[in-house]
């Protein structure tokens, strides 16, 4: 797996490719705990390039969003494959999470 950061504006894009699972997990949370630390406060986490996501991908995706929501910052996840987006409907994180269909969506969202 790997995540680029990018920044627009005010706003920082973490392009992620690859697959979020088990043994990935614990690099996105890496990458993206510096940014939590600094209380960024606009995060786009673009998964257009992401092919597979697990339990425990869900489950960093959802400890990110609870760090960044807990210093008042905004998050949004963008370009879910379909396989992708029928996870988080069927697990209901749909309802927890801002989901764009693009990037660009996302950061006009804001």
């Amino acid at each position: 797996m790997a995540v680029k950061i990018e920044s627009k504006n005010d706003i920082t894009i973490c392009r992620a490719e690859g697959e979020i699972d088990i043994t990935s997990s614990p690099e996105l949370k890496k990458t993206l705990d510096k940014l939590l630390a600094q209380k960024t406060p606009k995060i786009v986490i673009d998964l257009v390039k992401v092919t597979y996501v697990d339990s425990s991908g869900l489950a960093t995706l959802v400890g990110i969003l609870k760090s960044v929501r807990s210093y008042g910052g905004k998050m949004r996840l963008a370009g879910l494959s379909p396989k992708i987006k029928s996870l988080f409907e069927i697990t209901k994180l749909d309802k927890l999470f801002e989901i764009a269909a693009s990037a660009e969506e996302a950061i006009a969202g804001f």
